[in-house]
């Protein structure tokens, strides 16, 4: 089975659903969100700069040298670039607070992050995706379109977000209540959401599911490096680090699932990819937040290390 020529099996009443799904996951993001997180990048722009460039310009970046290394197909290849686009995903706060990191940090970046993902995502997907030689021609045979991707990203992103803003700025405390109940219903049903899509497809799951699991696996520990490595480099502490990392690595793949059904017809090896990458990515982290909770408790008696530094970024 060649899943380069297989499109998924999708009703357009279950892209309904993946939308309102999506939407909700950042809903819930947006309840979470005060003014003073936008003023945090203000004050300390550094982390944010050194975040912004690390998802925008390394991460795409290096995912196009991996899809010339890996063995993949152009499906393949033109998803991981698709979740390389991606924003961070809402689970990186939860991540950052098990592993100790700087919440402050991680809110403030996803928030502001997923603005400029607004305008960055369709640019950034058409130009990767045309300058690839083996993902070139699939654009070109589906004509991408960066304005009607950028609507449909608006739709998905922006309202609900925008949305969620006013709803906290007017309620705060209502805000602050649902806020928990819609963060973890909206996550637990896109990753059933995304399980339920695999288990429908399975042929062609079980097709390529060899070279999915090694390239996912793979392309995730590559991203949750390259946050640890920006941060390093940007000469950040610990806990801005652990933010940096999550904050990178995560990304949102259920909404890149969400327009490969959109503009792309469910493409298999598109499709798959990210999938798997939404079910992987929590995986991994979880992992990687419970290692970095243990170490810091046998450092410092507590999981959550020296609360003095947790402020460092919010103060």
């Amino acid at each position: 089975m060649n899943v380069d020529d297989v499109a998924l099996n999708f009703t357009p009443g279950t892209l309904i659903i993946l939308n309102v799904v999506l939407g909700l996951i950042m809903f819930g993001i947006a309840l979470d969100t005060k003014p003073s997180d936008f003023k945090v990048v203000l004050r300390h722009p550094q982390p944010f700069v050194i975040a912004i460039l690390a998802q925008l310009l390394v991460l795409p970046a290096v995912t196009f040298g991996l899809t010339m290394l890996l063995p993949v197909t152009p499906s393949m290849a033109l998803g991981m670039i698709v979740v390389a686009c991606c924003p961070p995903g809402n689970i990186s706060q939860v991540l950052t607070h098990r592993s100790g990191g700087n919440v402050a940090l991680s809110v403030s970046l996803t928030a502001v992050g997923n603005l400029i993902y607004i305008f960055a995502m369709p640019l950034s997907i058409a130009f990767w995706g045309s300058l690839h030689p083996a993902t070139g021609p699939l654009l070109h045979a589906i004509r991408l379109d960066p304005a009607e991707m950028l609507l449909e990203i608006v739709l998905i992103i922006g309202v609900p977000f925008a949305a969620g803003l006013l709803l906290r700025a007017g309620l705060p405390r209502f805000a602050q209540h649902v806020q928990p109940f819609v963060r973890w219903f909206s996550l637990i049903a896109l990753v059933g959401f995304i399980i339920g899509a695999l288990a429908g497809n399975w042929a062609v799951f079980l097709s390529v599911i060899g070279a999915v699991l090694i390239v996912v696996a793979v392309h995730d520990a590559v991203a949750l490096g390259i946050g640890y490595t920006t941060a390093v480099v940007g000469r950040l502490g610990t806990p801005e680090r652990k933010a940096m990392t999550f904050e990178v690595g995560i990304r949102n793949s259920g909404l890149g699932l969400g327009l490969i059904f959109a503009f792309f017809g469910g493409l298999g090896g598109m499709a798959v990819v990210a999938g798997w990458w939404g079910v992987w990515d929590i995986i991994a982290g979880l992992i990687l937040a419970a290692v970095w909770a243990w170490r810091t408790k046998r450092r410092t008696g507590s999981p959550k290390g020296d609360a003095s530094q947790h402020a460092e970024v919010a103060a």
